[in-house]
């Protein structure tokens, strides 16, 4: 009991000790506050920013906020910053906001992006594979055109020199653009996994500088073959009567027609003249050889997809005349390596030519033609 009462009395004495103490810290005087110090001399409140400030403006009332610096770069396509480089553009970082066919309202060069890669290169390249497809599955039913009738070892020329020579440059040079032009375009998804990053770029440098080169000279072939064609290629009444039927492709029996039928027409003024000069032209801009032009970034997108959609067009309608010209009809090859055609070639193929021929009414000999009405000389 009595360590109890100690143990009692010693906490009631430590209670009244702590009680003294918080009474006297509670007595104490309060400390004097610091005085409030006021702005330096000279000091200026800075401005509250405005939407319009220029880049030093903020600076001074926000630094570290760049938000007009980056205002001015995205909007510099509507107006240009200050650039002392000799170059088109050169103040125009980003381009201003477009809406290509295909593609979402979105800066110009995006625009080119998302049409090149979500329209020209999957449906161009389906179209080319489809279009391959449909002729080899043709070949495979159907075979070469032409033999029906016997070769009567008499020839007519039905190519004079000057017109196969337009006519194979016209094909080498468009057969160099169309392969070196289809690397360009698909051979990162067909190519690159295949030869690696490092051939693949040097073989895409080497075509696209061939496909530069070579561009000019097509289009200097197709002119003089424009010249050289262009008399026997104007559409007759009778080449509705081929087209109502597809030149008898799948019949017994060729349509008749005269020295060029409806499809070599349509092949001539669609594939030549506007596909052709159409591809040829806009090159010319791609390679910047055209005279007048600032040679802009939206004028090179503009004319870059005009170019691939005229390509892609014109190799797909060339693809059934290669066809036509080399497996797909008898005598066709030979017929423009050598300027000469048999009789019963002429006569199976180009019926309405072949009677105007025997007629007298057109030459047999159209380097050297004979006088109308007058037998033609014939050559085996």
């Amino acid at each position: 009991m009595s360590t109890i009462r100690g143990l009692l009395l010693a906490g009631a004495t430590a209670l009244a000790l702590l009680g003294a103490a918080h009474a006297q810290t509670s007595a104490a005087p309060a400390a004097p506050a610091a005085a409030v110090k006021g702005p330096p001399p000279g000091f200026v409140v800075p401005a509250e920013p405005k939407p319009d400030d220029t880049n030093a403006e903020r600076a001074r009332s926000q630094p570290g906020n760049n938000a007009p610096l980056w205002r001015s770069v995205r909007e510099s396509g509507r107006q240009p910053g200050f650039s002392t480089l000799p170059a088109v553009e050169s103040g125009v970082l980003i381009q201003p906001f477009v809406q290509y066919p295909g593609a979402p309202v979105t800066n110009a060069g995006e625009a080119w992006r998302q049409v090149r890669n979500r329209w020209i290169i999957p449906y161009g390249g389906s179209l080319f594979v489809l279009v391959l497809a449909a002729i080899a599955l043709y070949y495979w039913r159907r075979g070469p055109m032409g033999g029906r009738l016997a070769d009567t070892g008499r020839t007519i020329e039905r190519f004079t020199a000057f017109e196969r020579a337009a006519h194979f440059a016209a094909a080498l040079t468009f057969v160099v653009l169309a392969l070196s032009g289809l690397v360009l375009a698909f051979g990162k998804f067909v190519l690159l996994p295949v030869f690696g990053a490092t051939l693949f770029g040097w073989l895409a440098y080497a075509l696209k500088t061939l496909h530069n080169f070579v561009g000019p000279l097509f289009l200097l072939s197709i002119l003089v073959m424009i010249v050289g064609y262009l008399r026997d290629n104007i559409p007759r009444a009778y080449d509705f009567a081929w087209l109502a039927r597809f030149g008898g492709m799948f019949g017994g029996k060729e349509v008749p027609s005269h020295r060029f039928n409806a499809g070599e027409k349509m092949v001539f003024w669609g594939g030549v003249i506007v596909l052709g000069l159409t591809v040829a032209g806009s090159g010319l801009v791609l390679d910047k050889l055209w005279p007048g032009l600032e040679y802009t970034r939206v004028q090179m997108q503009v004319w870059h997809m005009v170019h691939a959609v005229a390509s892609v067009l014109m190799m797909t309608m060339f693809l059934g005349h290669i066809y036509m010209g080399t497996i797909g009809m008898k005598g066709a090859l030979q017929a423009m390596k050598t300027g000469r055609v048999d009789e019963a070639w002429a006569r199976e193929h180009h019926e309405l030519w072949f009677d105007d021929i025997q007629a007298g009414r057109i030459a047999a000999e159209r380097s050297r033609p004979t006088a109308p009405g007058l037998p033609s000389t014939a050559r085996s």
